[in-house]
């Protein structure tokens, strides 16, 4: 078992900067996917940003591209989420995830049969 704990959400005015954290219990997770999602009131959850477990590469949805920088140091069981340029419609629970599938074939594409989920950090955009 995989244990997932975010942190680093809060409130930000549009325009302001944002870090989360996930760490895991586990240093296996170095071996692993890792992203975030992210789910508003009453919305579905969306993927967010994903990071390989070998090479780095990267994977974002559309609307944080340029904006989120998602990133890993390699060794350790930490990854993080820069967010930039922050905007009200990034207001959601960003939810930390971890996958033994590779990013395009698993996390990146869909949430389900991610295996790991943390519970979340609340990120609130608002002026």
């Amino acid at each position: 078992q995989v244990e997932l704990v975010e942190s680093g959400g809060g409130l930000v005015q549009p325009g302001g900067s944002l870090e989360l954290f996930c760490n895991s219990s586990r240093r296996t997770v170095i071996t692993y996917t890792m992203g975030w999602y992210r789910q508003a009131p009453g919305q579905e959850r969306e993927f967010v940003a994903a990071i390989s477990n070998s090479d780095g590469s990267t994977y974002y949805r559309d609307s944080v591209k340029g904006r989120f920088t998602i990133s890993r140091v390699y060794g350790e069981n930490t990854a993080y989420l820069q967010m930039n340029s922050l905007k009200p419609e990034d207001t959601a629970i960003y939810i930390c995830a971890a996958d033994r599938r590779a990013a395009k074939y698993g996390l990146a594409v869909s949430p389900y049969g991610v295996d790991w989920w943390g519970k979340g950090t609340q990120v609130t955009v608002s002026s």
